[in-house]
């Protein structure tokens, strides 16, 4: 038998990561959550709430101390994603994008490539997004067109990425490009490009149903020449660096989500406990009692299965890609239904740009899309149990 002390510390955040989701929350509550509405509002980037997140070291937790980060693990990095996406889902994608996109380095790159480039993102001063869909090449990524063809030292790249998170607003960009022609999946390799390169522009900001604080481009690159030196991991080995990254960021979308949800029903509950009709609270009529307990139930099960796919990530377990894929649909699917049912909570209110939850119900239907659809985990998780990996 276990001693009382032995089993206080069975199947619960260590003290540490539970210090880190109050001090995030603090951050979030004082300084970025005053800035979701404004930001959504003008579709513009919240400049505010990622200077608040980098004076924190908040921007991009997951870069090892070695490059000049937090060091966060991956369980850490999911509390601060889903703490900001609580207060702010753009804002969430400042540190989720940061990790999409040097996650290849961290998985693939030489070490002279991540001394180049991590650090200036861990200091704040640069952010790094992740190309891969095209405008033919969505969820079948491999059928993208974009190339890289050697000359000399260099790779001159052509092409086109579509639906870019933080692209014009970041200074590095994970591209991956076809260096191989009919290869296919092997046929393809990854890339560091700046901003600045010669020949890379962007599109205008797409127009969008939610995160619209967080600014989608279209990123082009016409003839932009890079040194050879910028290849991330082996050439041809772009595509299996692609999946691989995305079995690990696919649990921080499941975060954001989470904490999308999460953010409504604490919304709600308040508006429930205060809203007056028939003589008394609303949260005292059994049918918003019972909306209330799904909404919660729900949402702490979508929590353990992100909590538990992030321990997954930190290890790279060989069933982490079931898991990532199980975490990232549950919980998008949870925060769809989580939003809807605060919306219809709130009544007409809801539906209104004048109480938050209308922009929380918009963000969340984007988790149930980016890093592959839903229905595309779906294929993902039923692949996995057919070859006895789930």
């Amino acid at each position: 038998m276990m001693t009382a002390g032995q089993a206080a510390g069975l199947y619960e955040l260590p003290e540490e990561h539970r210090e880190i989701r109050q001090a995030v929350r603090d951050v979030c509550d004082a300084k970025v959550r005053p800035n979701a509405a404004e930001a959504d509002e003008n579709s513009e980037f919240p400049r505010k709430s990622y200077e608040a997140l980098v004076s924190a070291d908040f921007h991009a937790p997951h870069i090892p101390e070695q490059y000049g980060g937090a060091g966060a693990d991956a369980l850490a990095t999911v509390l601060v994603i889903e703490e900001v996406a609580r207060a702010c889902a753009a804002s969430s994608l400042i540190p989720a994008v940061n990790k999409l996109g040097t996650l290849p380095l961290l998985l693939g790159a030489s070490e002279e490539l991540k001394q180049r480039y991590l650090p200036p993102v861990a200091r704040g001063e640069a952010m790094f997004s992740y190309c891969l869909s095209e405008p033919e090449a969505g969820s079948d990524a491999v059928s993208m067109t974009t190339r890289a063809d050697q000359d000399g030292d260099h790779y001159v790249l052509n092409g086109v990425k579509r639906w870019i998170t933080n692209a014009g607003e970041s200074e590095y960009y994970t591209v991956f490009a076809v260096t191989e022609a009919g290869a296919r999946s092997r046929g393809i390799s990854a890339f560091v490009v700046e901003k600045s390169d010669e020949g890379v522009s962007f599109g205008a900001p797409e127009k969008k149903l939610g995160i619209k604080g967080s600014p989608t481009r279209e990123v082009y690159f016409d003839n932009v020449r890079i040194p050879a030196d910028r290849l991330i991991g082996p050439l041809g080995g772009g595509f299996a660096l692609a999946m691989q990254t995305l079995d690990h960021t696919r649990v921080t979308i499941a975060a954001q989500a989470l904490g999308i949800g999460q953010g409504a029903l604490d919304y709600a509950l308040g508006y429930a406990l205060e809203r007056q009709q028939f003589g008394k609270a609303i949260a005292e009529f059994q049918g918003i009692q019972f909306m209330l307990a799904d909404m919660g139930m729900k949402l702490e099960a979508a929590r353990q299965l992100t909590y538990a796919a992030a321990g997954r990530s930190e290890r790279s377990d060989a069933d982490l890609t079931y898991f990532g894929a199980a975490a990232k649909c549950f919980a998008a699917d949870v925060a769809m239904e989580v939003t809807t049912d605060a919306v219809q909570i709130l009544g007409g209110y809801g539906y209104t740009k004048d109480y938050p939850v209308e922009r929380m119900m918009r963000d969340a239907k984007i988790t149930q899309i980016y890093e592959g659809t839903n229905q595309v985990q779906r294929i993902v998780m039923a692949r996995q149990l057919l070859k006895g990996l789930g």
